[in-house]
């Protein structure tokens, strides 16, 4: 973390985790909110659904390192949980662009009532478009951390994300959303990205 938090700042605020796939936005999103569990704060997290790669109840990174999460179907889930959990301190929400388009106003509403939220997504799609939700989070958090991966071609610097279906670039009509499946991934440059056609 770059910054440095203002210590006469209120409490509540967002912090959003960016970049392409592989750069390790996952781990320092488990590694920020482990830090306030380490503080005997109340921390809870949440995971979509639709995003069970390597577990249901837990956010796991790409390297094996997790932290036990609640699975929502939406973000209205949240709400309903943390009015069943008061004294909340921080959440956590993983994997935001897979979320519903309400997201940004409830993480807004919970930064508002004085919770510390701390949110990861990728910042854009394998068509190198804005993904959803994270395009207005990088305007609406008060902290942004973009980072970057290593290109699976070159070894440059990535900060793009590459779809691969059956060895070669998907096509831009492939589905925007594929968390499993024969698709793979790989972070690439700007030079080694094939745009889909």
């Amino acid at each position: 973390m770059s910054y440095r938090i203002n210590p006469k700042s209120k409490r509540g605020w967002i912090e959003l985790i960016t970049g392409c796939m592989f750069a390790g936005k996952t781990e320092e999103f488990i590694r920020r909110l482990k830090r306030y569990q380490y503080a005997k704060q109340t921390v809870i997290v949440f995971k979509p659904e639709i995003d069970t790669r390597y577990s249901i109840e837990d956010v796991v990174s790409h390297s094996g390192i997790k932290i036990p999460a609640y699975s929502i179907k939406n973000s209205k889930e949240i709400l309903e949980i943390l009015n069943k959990n008061k004294n909340v301190d921080v959440i956590g929400v993983d994997e935001i662009q897979f979320l519903d388009l309400n997201i940004v106003d409830i993480l807004n509403q919970v930064a508002n009532k004085g919770i510390i939220v701390i949110t990861n997504g990728l910042d854009k799609d394998f068509r190198n478009n804005p993904f959803q939700n994270v395009d207005r989070l990088l305007y609406e958090a008060e902290y942004v951390d973009k980072l970057s991966s290593i290109c699976h071609s070159c070894g440059g610097n990535a900060n793009r994300t590459q779809r691969i279906v059956n060895g070669v670039p998907a096509k831009k009509d492939e589905p925007l959303v594929a968390i499993s499946g024969n698709d793979k991934y790989e972070a690439r440059c700007r030079h080694c990205y094939i745009v889909p056609e």
